[in-house]
């Protein structure tokens, strides 16, 4: 695998919203750190967190490669999505670390914007570590 592969995958993953997918993409004991303090290692957990975009409709991820080697490589990525549930709004605003949006009871949930950086290291045909670092934000207009 290589990085190209690998995001050819994440993307699917993520716009298809099955966790299976993304844990396929791993080693069995492989690694995903969403945050520099947060790690979901096995498919077990891998797939149990990412169970959380199903809270997400109308997905789309955009990537663009910034360097490729053998067994590792950098992926700038960007998705957008509809929120779908006052809990996962709740889970982002937390995630921030700064109020919530303004919203009132019965405003709509926003459409969100996800900006990352992403590593990962490959052995053979799979992932066996991957750290992210991300930016959200409520899309206006």
């Amino acid at each position: 695998m290589n990085i190209e592969q690998f995001m050819r995958g994440y993307k699917t993953a993520w716009e298809q919203r099955d966790e299976n997918l993304f844990a396929a993409l791993f080693t069995p004991d492989g690694e995903y750190h969403n945050t520099p303090f947060a790690l979901q290692r096995g498919h077990a957990q891998l797939a149990e967190y990412w169970r959380r975009v199903k809270l997400q409709e109308d997905v789309h991820v955009t990537y663009e490669i910034l360097s490729s080697a053998p067994q590792k490589g950098i992926a700038h990525w960007r998705t957008t999505y509809q929120v779908a549930s006052e809990e996962l709004f709740q889970i982002w605003a937390r995630s921030t670390g700064t109020n919530l949006v303004a919203r009132q009871p019965g405003d709509p949930l926003p459409r969100m914007i996800l900006d990352g950086i992403l590593h990962a290291e490959f052995e053979d045909d799979l992932c066996v570590k991957c750290k992210i670092w991300w930016h959200a934000t409520p899309q206006t207009q």
